[in-house]
């Protein structure tokens, strides 16, 4: 009997959670990520990421494609046996839900900054871990029908973001290649933050329903991430100077700021209540790992008292943590570094591990 019969997820579900995991905080800074190294061939680094993302998806999905019905702990324990597997899980979890906070404190570091300034961080922290509770609980089918019902609701946003087309300068894009190749080749490091999130697929794949078509739902999932980035990024680089673009902590919504309608007045106000739900979309696939994890190594069938304790700790945290806007990039900066790692470090390193591995078993079999 498959293990997760009752908690599987279907390849849409499984592809939009990876998508939203990844268009989440990242895309708010990533053109002036991209400019500071790259300039405007900054677009063009980011073609390079999504191949580089696009590999070790693969190499991710190869691993589990041999241990189809294993979670990521019991993969760990299997190769490396149970108190290293178990240490390296540790990791792993912390990793995750390092993750899960950066993009919290940033969530509520943004909302002050754009809408309220004058509302305190613990308030504002009882308002989201209500709904981020309340959708991560249930787990990851619910988790994808909240993917599934971001996704509808946000359909508009990038439309959205073609009306800051006007009075745009497209020669700021020429001569391409102007930077030459070392800055662009430089530059494939600022797109890892925002390509994270693929790396989940450590964890959802034994939830896929169809696991044939794991391949081809990560590519999709990339492939639709990057479609949003370089749009986004070639409009700031068209409407921003080069030198404008890098004093915006979040060009993104600076564009918005440039948005005139005739019936309607700050719109990023509007833009940022409805990507709230993205950056939950952020939230919760990390915090969910971190849970099942931990629940995992406790040998408990059930997350939610684990889930539990971690609101907790949040909401105390937002008494005492207040991270200022130079916190937030140097929290931003650290989880790009430990996500090098895992996302793109660790997984070639298991790969190869796992080859020599299954090649020693069939050995001693022979």
């Amino acid at each position: 009997m498959i293990k997760y019969t009752f908690n599987q997820i279907s390849l849409k579900q499984y592809i939009l959670i990876i998508y939203k995991t990844q268009v989440g905080i990242g895309v708010l800074s990533l053109p002036r990520d991209l400019a500071q190294t790259g300039g405007t061939d900054g677009w063009i680094s980011l073609l390079l990421g999504w191949i580089v993302s696009i590999l070790l998806s693969l190499v991710i999905i190869k691993i589990m494609e041999k241990n189809p019905e294993k979670t990521l702990f019991e993969l760990l324990s299997k190769y490396f046996g149970k108190w290293v597997g178990k240490g390296l899980y540790v990791l792993w979890i912390l990793y995750a839900v390092f993750a899960a906070s950066v993009v919290m404190f940033s969530t509520i570091h943004i909302i002050q900054i754009w809408i309220l300034p004058e509302m305190s961080n613990f308030i504002l922290m009882i308002l989201f871990i209500i709904p981020i509770y309340i959708v991560t609980k249930h787990g990851i089918r619910v988790i994808g029908l909240f993917a599934e019902f971001v996704f509808l609701i946000s359909m508009w946003m990038p439309i959205l973001l073609l009306f800051a087309l006007k009075d745009t300068h497209w020669p700021f894009l020429l001569p391409i290649g102007k930077e030459g190749l070392f800055p662009i080749l430089s530059t494939v490091k600022s797109t890892i933050l925002s390509f994270l999130g693929f790396e989940l697929a450590f964890i959802l794949y034994p939830f896929l329903k169809d696991k044939k078509t794991a391949t081809k739902g990560i590519i999709i999932a990339n492939s639709l991430s990057l479609i949003i980035f370089l749009m986004v990024t070639i409009i700031s680089f068209v409407r921003f100077s080069p030198d404008e673009i890098k004093d915006y902590t979040y060009p993104t919504l600076n564009l918005l700021k440039l948005i005139k309608l005739p019936f309607l007045e700050r719109l990023e106000i509007i833009f940022l209540s409805f990507y709230l739900l993205m950056l939950f979309m952020t939230i919760v696939p990390y915090l969910y790992a971190a849970v099942l994890g931990a629940s995992q190594l406790c040998g408990k069938q059930d997350h939610r008292p684990i889930l539990r304790i971690w609101m907790c700790l949040w909401f105390l945290s937002s008494f005492f943590f207040l991270p200022s806007a130079t916190q937030i990039n140097q929290m931003g900066k650290s989880w790009g570094m430990a996500g090098t790692y895992f996302a793109y470090v660790i997984p070639m390193l298991l790969w190869l591990y796992g080859q020599l591995f299954h090649h020693a078993r069939k050995e001693q079999r022979q």
